[in-house]
């Protein structure tokens, strides 16, 4: 499984703001906030293009062109292993307001075998020059008492993604 492998580099200042906002054994809460320079609307279309930014190395199939995300509430987040016909739900969408905000639940990478759930707030608004995404995700249930451990870990993947989205975003990738 190679969702979580090694330590991500930090991303820079001023590129975006990773936190560890709460652990303990049994959970965590972790957020990102990431400036960009497209409206909102066009943050929010970029965001639901996860294969044009999530990384290859953050996922089972080693490609992220097998990833999807449909915005509807029932909506997944999902993986599709073309070679098996299998696949994996890594998060379920249960809440959207268009061009706003986006809330899914489950567990991430190895998250799913250690009987944990989390939901993922992911939200957005205007600022000077674009706009600002905050992603929270909050994780808790029986995480074999290593929830501490998995919220750096976490951290850590979900800075490089918010990193490579901001990238994506800015090229216009809400825009297609």
């Amino acid at each position: 499984m190679r969702i979580l492998t090694g330590l991500v580099a930090l991303i820079g200042a001023g590129t975006a703001q990773a936190e560890v906002v709460h652990a303990d054994p049994h959970g965590f809460e972790v957020r990102q906030q990431v400036q960009l320079v497209v409206p909102a609307n066009e943050a929010m279309a970029a965001f639901a293009k996860v294969p044009g930014w999530w990384s290859k190395d953050h996922t089972y199939s080693g490609d992220a062109a097998n990833l999807s995300l449909d915005t509807r509430p029932g909506g997944c987040f999902c993986e599709r292993f073309p070679k098996t016909g299998g696949g994996i739900e890594h998060l379920r969408v249960t809440y959207v307001k268009p061009g706003e905000e986006i809330v899914m639940s489950g567990a991430l990478g190895p998250l799913l075998g250690e009987a944990v759930t989390g939901v993922m707030w992911v939200s957005v608004e205007r600022i000077a020059g674009g706009s600002q995404l905050t992603l929270d995700y909050r994780a808790a249930g029986f995480a074999n008492g290593g929830g501490d451990k998995f919220a750096r870990l976490v951290d850590a993947m979900l800075a490089d993604q918010m990193a490579r989205f901001r990238t994506f975003a800015a090229a216009g990738g809400g825009r297609h």
